[in-house]
């Protein structure tokens, strides 16, 4: 794409990201069932905070092509550098398992993570929103230009670093509140627990490798023209 094309894209994409972040951060107190949004507000769910890197990612994406049209290059180099390493280790991984993950609980026993109550408040459009159009951005944006990744070893350190901090906080919450942040949980004993969080971690990796494998069969091995 021609970098004017790229930076209307990731300007539309931000302002998207931004207005779905903070419809879901807005919703009105008198409207929230009573068991959910208690302890950490909607700063618990994986599904909000992927918004939130979704909307800062593609904030730095664009800050990158105006740098480059403007000819700012030793500035959009180091942009860049920042922009890659937040889409290969987080945004692409993140997305996909919060699309996947979701919907795939979703369709077995919604109950367990997104009770029918949230109906009532969270419309139709806005699940797809958070749920359903997270995915096909992340592969657009695949299509869309190539993306340096880290080294592997690199890479899955990060990865497993966020990830870890993420388990830590939904632990942290059981803690103080003796509630969990999905229904799911309470279905497993501590062994049974320690499994998920094991195999999701491995989904998600999988989900890096996967983007990376993507990246290169499209791309193939690059360098920046500046």
């Amino acid at each position: 794409m021609e970098i004017s094309t790229l930076a209307t894209y990731h300007c539309l994409a931000f302002v998207w990201y931004f207005f779905i972040a903070y419809s879901i951060t807005h919703v009105r107190t008198e409207e929230r069932p009573s068991e959910v949004f208690l302890y950490g507000g909607q700063w618990k769910y994986l599904t909000v905070l992927n918004l939130v890197l979704q909307a800062i990612f593609y904030g730095v994406s664009f800050l990158a092509d105006v740098l480059r049209l403007i000819k700012k290059l030793r500035c959009a180099k180091c942009i860049i550098s920042s922009r890659d390493l937040l889409f290969s280790v987080l945004a692409f991984p993140v997305s996909t398992f919060v699309c996947i993950s979701f919907w795939t609980l979703y369709t077995y026993n919604r109950e367990l993570v997104y009770p029918q109550s949230l109906d009532g408040v969270i419309p139709l459009w806005l699940n797809h929103a958070m749920h359903t159009a997270v995915l096909p951005f992340a592969v657009l944006e695949i299509l869309a230009m190539p993306h340096r990744y880290p080294a592997k070893k690199n890479g899955l350190i990060l990865l497993g670093f966020v990830t870890l901090l993420y388990i830590s906080w939904v632990l942290w919450i059981y803690s103080v509140t003796g509630e969990w942040v999905y229904p799911l949980f309470a279905l497993f004993s501590p062994a049974g627990l320690a499994a998920f969080f094991t195999g999701s971690l491995a989904v998600i990796i999988s989900f890096y490798n996967f983007g990376e494998f993507l990246n290169r069969m499209i791309w193939g091995q690059f360098k920046f023209c500046f």
